[in-house]
């Protein structure tokens, strides 16, 4: 049975809201934060998600999904030749927000949920394959390697505030991606 139209509306507030509030204040933002961002009682939050632990898994699943949708489709059709270093280069420098959400939950010791990271995993794999066969990126990257250097672009662009200085970085890291010859 789904959800009523009304109840899934507000666990979709809850969870922008979240992601909104966490991103600015970090993940010691206040719960009552987030319900005021969604414009909902603090009961509606804790009826979705009973703990902030939760709504935090929660909020970086959603994330999660969000690239795998992303990943899926990026790099299809008519697209052009930069289509991977944009996409590489936009995901390295907005994942600092989901880096913090990541360190959180591993804090928190909370797992992802198995069937999220497998559809994230198999999307990116695929992207990675596009890539590779249209000459883009290395042979011998592995999904792994990619996985490692979108971290490392994403602490890097976390560690500087600089946005010339975080293209650079980025951009090498894109440059050792690219075939050699």
């Amino acid at each position: 049975m789904s959800p009523r139209a009304d109840a899934a509306r507000n666990r979709t507030a809850v969870l922008q809201a979240a992601d909104e509030v966490f991103v600015e204040h970090g993940v010691t933002a206040s719960t009552e934060e987030i319900a005021r961002r969604a414009g909902l009682g603090i009961g509606t939050v804790f009826r979705h998600f009973p703990t902030k632990e939760a709504l935090l898994k929660a909020v970086y699943e959603q994330r999660l999904e969000h690239l795998a949708a992303r990943a899926s489709t990026v790099g299809t059709g008519h697209a052009p030749p930069t289509w991977f270093r944009e996409f590489f280069a936009d995901l390295a420098t907005s994942s600092a927000e989901k880096l913090i959400l990541a360190d959180a939950l591993s804090e928190l010791r909370l797992d992802t949920d198995p069937e999220v990271t497998a559809r994230l995993r198999s999307a990116v794999g695929a992207l990675l394959q596009r890539a590779q066969t249209a000459g883009i990126v290395r042979e011998d990257v592995s999904f792994d390697d990619l996985i490692a250097l979108l971290i490392a672009a994403g602490r890097a662009a976390q560690a500087t505030a600089d946005a010339q200085t975080r293209t650079r970085l980025i951009d090498v890291i894109l440059d050792g991606l690219e075939p050699r010859g």
